[in-house]
Parts: C-alpha cells; sequence; structure tokens
C-alpha cells in the first residue's frame, strides 16, 4: 500500500510558481532534432532556454546558469567538449545539471561519454529503462533510442545508479519512476501521444533542470522545496505529464498534439495539478 503523496504534490504547485516567477536560465547543450521543441517548451512554462553548445562558450555559461541539460543525442565533437567543459563548471558553480544518455548502450561514443559524465556529479540522471538500465552497467541499452525493457525492470539499476552518482534518477515510462537510491516515487500521469511527437522525451530533461532546486547560495523570491532533489524531480515530471494528459484531450494526432501541450505548459494551474497528479511513494 502506498502512502499519500500529498507532499510532493505541495512541492509540485510550488515549484511550478517559482519557475514562472523566477525565469531560470536553462542552458541545453542538446541533440540538433529536438532543439527547437525544447526551447519552446521551457518558454511555455516561463523558464529561459539558451541553446550554448560550443566550446569555450560552454563552460562560462554553465556557471552563470540556473540549470543545464546534457543530452546525448547527437553528440558530435565539438559538443561533446562543450559538454565536458560546461559539466566542469557547473560543478565547481554549484549549477544543477542534468544527464540524459539518450541511446547509450550499443553505440560506443556516448556510452563512453556517459560514463565520464556521470561519474561528475549531475543532479538528475533522465532516460527509459534501457538507458538507465545500460548505464548502470547491467544492459546493453536499447533499440536505438526506443526502450526495450520495462521501467519496472529498471527500478533496481535505477536505485544503483542513484546510490553511485548521487543523482536522482528518473526512468520514463507509461508510469514514470524516479529514485534517489532510498526513496522511490511513481507518477501515473501522462499520454502516448508523448511518444509520437520529436523532443517529447528530451524535453524533459530541460524541464529537470528548470525545476532543480537553486544552489543554498543563491536567493530566491519564491521558496524553494527544501533543497530536496528528489521532490523538485518528482515536480518537473508531474508537471511534463499533467500537461500531456490536457493536450491530449484537445488534439487529434501527434501534430496537433504538439501545439496543445505548449498550450497546456503555459496554462497549466494548481487547481488542474490538484485534480490530476497521480504521485505514490513506492
Amino acid at each position: 500500500m502506498t502512502r499519500p503523496a500529498d507532499d510532493l504534490l505541495a512541492t509540485a504547485r510550488q515549484a511550478l510558481i517559482r519557475v514562472r516567477h523566477e525565469t531560470p536560465l536553462v542552458q541545453c547543450l542538446t541533440n540538433q532534432v529536438v532543439s527547437n521543441f525544447t526551447a519552446n517548451v521551457l518558454l511555455a512554462l516561463g523558464a529561459a532556454p539558451a541553446m550554448v553548445d560550443i566550446h569555450e562558450e560552454a563552460g562560462p555559461f554553465a556557471a552563470a546558469a540556473s540549470g543545464v541539460l546534457v543530452n546525448l543525442g547527437t553528440p558530435h565533437a565539438e559538443q561533446r567538449a562543450a559538454m565536458t567543459e560546461a559539466v566542469a563548471s557547473a560543478a565547481r558553480a554549484g549549477t544543477p545539471w542534468v544527464l540524459d544518455p539518450v541511446a547509450i548502450g550499443s553505440l560506443p561514443v556516448r556510452t563512453a561519454l556517459a560514463r565520464r559524465l556521470s561519474a561528475q556529479g549531475p543532479s538528475v540522471v533522465r532516460g527509459n529503462a534501457s538507458e538507465i538500465i545500460a548505464l548502470a552497467g547491467t544492459g546493453g541499452g536499447g533499440r536505438g533510442v526506443d526502450a526495450t525493457d520495462e521501467v519496472e525492470s529498471a527500478a533496481a539499476a535505477a536505485r544503483t545508479l542513484a546510490r553511485a552518482t548521487g543523482a536522482v534518477v528518473a526512468v520514463s515510462g507509461p508510469v514514470d519512476l524516479l529514485t534517489d537510491g532510498e526513496r522511490t516515487v511513481r507518477v501515473a500521469n501522462g499520454d502516448p501521444l508523448l511518444t509520437r511527437v520529436t523532443g517529447g522525451g528530451c524535453a524533459l530533461g530541460a524541464v529537470l533542470a528548470a525545476f532543480a532546486p537553486p544552489a543554498p547560495s543563491l536567493p530566491s523570491s519564491v521558496p524553494s522545496p527544501d533543497g530536496d532533489r528528489l521532490a523538485a524531480a518528482v515536480a518537473a515530471v508531474t508537471v511534463y505529464t499533467v500537461a500531456a494528459e490536457v493536450a491530449a484531450e484537445r488534439s487529434g494526432g501527434p501534430g496537433s498534439f504538439a501545439v496543445a501541450f505548449l498550450d497546456a505548459l503555459y496554462g497549466l494551474d494548481e487547481e488542474t495539478l490538484d485534480k490530476r497528479a497521480a504521485i505514490s511513494w513506492a
């Protein structure tokens, strides 16, 4: 039997208010296929996107950003150098950063890079079940960007990876699973149409970066959710997937869904979160 998750829902409401009030600056070192959609998702939520992924610019920008996304979807050589630079700078500055190890396992360049970066203290690691299992070293990955494993089969790997890296690990699927290695939460919101839009998964990494608690030394005009990274990650996933449900009800297919999803993120309110959120402690 799961425990009530009213505390996590309260954090989700507060985190959404903070993002809209403070307009966090999110640096996205992401894949070229999803850059436009990712930027529009952040703008719809009230955050500010910055696609700064050039070597010798990425590091200084990461130190000034509110959060950083490192997405390995199309890791060309210059971007790999920029990612390494940005992660090192974020670590020095205390900037929260999110690792999305896209399609790792069978592809050697990105797999080696993901393992090097995951050892440098990400705040959140987000991926599908096969990517998380591969990064934890207990499986060979999926079929390209598609998972061949179920979310629940990645639960043990997610907890192991969280303990090894110090990150919150978010496993995306029909029911999302998030863990910090000790506590585990499930979010049963969303819609299959998210998987029919380019960037439907990748943009969530940027939202996780926007919702990550600010460093304790940085002022915040709206109270942060106690610096609890798991609660903040749950908030991001809940907001994102509830908006997907709202959008699906207003659309007739992937094309109209993409537009409706941006509108749903923009218009999402606390009442809708309260009514729809399906969060449970494991």
